[in-house]
């Protein structure tokens, strides 16, 4: 008589379940959380089952998403210590950040003591609002600050200190901190060190999105782009018409530069603690969902900031930014290869000035083309051709 068990409905007899993940190497469960990323979803895995509880530290490849923006002002007062006792241990830690997140929506990343968010106009008058902060909310009673709604805030350092080998960090802001216009473009990417390394900014008046725009190679601006072969049939070559430093055009850029430094440098004052906790990063990228601004770092930079500490700026919370020297490139009309037109488009190529001193100059093309996703790496790669202007900055 055999031993084994065989199916029969009739009499409600089953086989024992196969639990087919107990079948599946560590290795392989790894690889899949590391493709998800998501701190949200990695901490729903985590009490899915004691394996997986175990294995979710081990994830290389985290990605934390904010959620929304909050006043400091809402913020309590009173900060409790960071010390205090972790019984629960980490499942019950990530459960309270993550988990509880089904339960009340998440309110945003950890107490970011954020970039001040305004209109270029507001900063142009320095007339900045309150500073705001970013917090990831759950609805548990544990050592994050509760504010008036019954939800529990978190700063980055305790969403991601259960996390024991992160190497690819990537953190997503809601929206950019720089208030502009619609239809205004502006985008900017920066690395730093201890300090800036880089930055480039890319702007325009305006954008026009119309694949069959037909452009008039006779116009005022005298501009034509097709196929990103030529620069521009135009005799102005990048020269700067005289009316873009008596209509704002040129303070307008200044705004944009000024703005995106500040933003950038208040990104980079807020990863501290993050960088100093977590010494297996490899490489660090704080973001935000409109794609108006990127901050990298990458593993000799971050060493480069635990080793040689940055210099705070002391009228806000932010890195100070060195002496610049700056190259710029505008046309007044620009077109791209996808029919996207950008009017008065202007590309600001950006180093501190005892780096420009020490290095030989590089490809301009190389170096800022790869800056931004395209089409806007084509706008680029067309600007840098035309005529360069050179400006400085003091540190500030």
């Amino acid at each position: 008589m055999m031993s084994s068990v065989c199916s029969d409905p009739t009499h409600g007899i089953y086989p024992d379940p196969v639990d087919h993940f107990d079948r599946l190497p560590d290795s392989l469960l790894l690889l899949v959380f590391n493709n998800i990323g998501d701190v949200k979803a990695l901490g729903r895995c985590c009490v899915v089952s004691r394996r997986f509880h175990s294995l979710v530290p081990e994830v290389e490849n985290v990605v934390v998403r904010v959620d929304c923006v909050i006043s400091d002002d809402d913020c309590s007062p009173s900060s409790s210590s960071s010390d205090k006792s972790r019984a629960a241990g980490t499942f019950a830690s990530i459960c309270r950040l993550v988990f509880g997140g089904i339960f009340k929506p998440f309110q945003a990343l950890g107490q970011f003591l954020g970039p001040k968010r305004s209109s270029l106009n507001e900063t142009l008058n320095n007339n900045a609002p309150p500073s705001s902060s970013l917090s990831v909310g759950s609805g548990a009673d544990d050592d994050g600050e509760m504010d008036h709604g019954g939800v529990t805030h978190h700063s980055p350092t305790q969403v991601l200190r259960n996390f024991n080998d992160i190497r690819f960090l990537r953190i997503e802001l809601p929206s950019g901190e720089l208030g502009i216009d619609d239809g205004v473009l502006l985008k900017w990417r920066a690395d730093f060190g201890s300090t800036l390394d880089n930055c480039v900014i890319l702007g325009a008046a305006s954008v026009i999105n119309n694949a069959h725009l037909q452009v008039s190679e006779h116009g005022a601006d005298g501009f034509s782009i097709n196929n990103g072969s030529n620069v521009g049939n135009g005799d102005d070559n990048g020269s700067i018409p005289e009316s873009f430093y008596t209509n704002g055009g040129l303070k307008l850029r200044v705004v944009w530069t000024i703005s995106s430094l500040i933003a950038a440098s208040a990104r980079h004052y807020l990863l501290q603690p993050i960088i100093a906790e977590h010494k297996t990063l490899d490489s660090l990228v704080l973001t935000d969902a409109d794609g108006q601004g990127v901050l990298c770092m990458n593993r000799d930079q971050l060493e480069e900031l635990r080793v040689k500490p940055l210099s705070a700026s002391s009228a806000s919370k932010r890195t100070l930014v060195p002496a610049l020297n700056m190259r710029l490139w505008y046309a007044s009309h620009l077109e791209l290869p996808n029919g996207v037109v950008l009017k008065g488009a202007t590309l600001v190529a950006i180093r501190p000035s005892e780096q420009s001193a020490l290095k030989k100059e590089v490809s301009d093309a190389s170096w800022l083309s790869t800056a931004f996703e395209e089409p806007y790496g084509t706008a680029a790669k067309m600007l840098v051709k035309r005529r360069t202007y050179c400006l400085e900055m003091n540190s500030f």
